[in-house]
């Protein structure tokens, strides 16, 4: 079993059965994760939508340390879409008071275990408490190294890659010849990590969903009908084996 997992899991349980088929040298350095499904688990429950983003924050604990365990270099977490302004206005407001009240209470945690938290999108549009609740806890973990959490928050692939050119114009430093795919990339938001290997989507649905739309070019996709308030390390695990039974070709050809 890896290191990291030791005295986590019950002995004899299904975890740790699926841990111990997991391959530390074969492990994806950047897992991306849609977290999809809290309305809908809330809807089958009877219970107002909230309460499915309510339930979420359990799954976003157990992953964060379930990916710190493992041995990850960085976990994304799409957590707020450039279209989710659509929604109604009372369920987003509640989803950014829950937000701030999340990382009021979880940066602890992140300093204490040596993770560091780096938002991805557009911070401009959030309300201004979560915003400074946002720059705090990135200040504090900035130095951190076991993992970097990458929330995105207001965040659009499209409006990502149009922000890294409209970057690129205004420096007016870059020649049309000097211009290639690892260039544009430091322009990105996700400048400096690496692309994911893995994007899991919780739910069943089978789209992108705007998503890290330059950087998953070669990443392996697992998608999971269980709704994100349910996602747990079990799952976490299904999907790395799946990962690590799959031949990454990159454009080659098969073996």
């Amino acid at each position: 079993m890896l290191k990291g997992l030791d005295g986590w899991l019950t002995d004899g349980s299904e975890e740790a059965r699926l841990a111990d088929g997991l391959e530390a040298s074969r492990m994806p350095r950047h897992v991306a994760v849609i977290m999809d499904g809290n309305g809908r688990w809330a809807k089958e429950r009877g219970l107002p939508r909230t309460e499915g983003h309510k339930a979420a924050a359990v799954s976003v604990r157990e992953i964060v340390e379930a990916g710190a365990r493992l041995g990850l270099e960085a976990l994304s977490l799409f957590a707020f879409s450039t279209e989710n302004w659509k929604r109604p206005v009372g369920e987003v407001r509640m989803l950014m008071s829950l937000l701030e009240d999340f990382l009021g209470k979880e940066a602890c945690l992140l300093v204490e275990n040596n993770l560091r938290l780096r938002v991805l999108g557009d911070k401009a549009k959030l309300p201004a408490s979560l915003r400074r609740e946002l720059d705090r806890v990135e200040r504090e973990t900035r130095d951190n190294s076991r993992m970097t959490v990458g929330l995105a928050l207001n965040y659009g692939g499209r409006a990502d890659i149009v922000e890294a050119t409209r970057r690129i114009l205004a420096e007016r430093k870059l020649k049309p010849r000097d211009l290639d795919e690892s260039v544009f990339a430091r322009y990105l938001g996700t400048a400096g990590l690496p692309d994911p290997d893995l994007l899991i989507r919780t739910s069943g649905e089978s789209r992108i969903s705007n998503f890290f739309l330059w950087q998953i070019a070669y990443a392996e996709i697992w998608i999971t009908p269980t709704y994100w308030p349910d996602f747990r390390k079990i799952h976490l695990f299904q999907a790395m084996l799946d990962y690590q039974a799959r031949e990454r070709r990159f454009g080659d050809a098969a073996s």
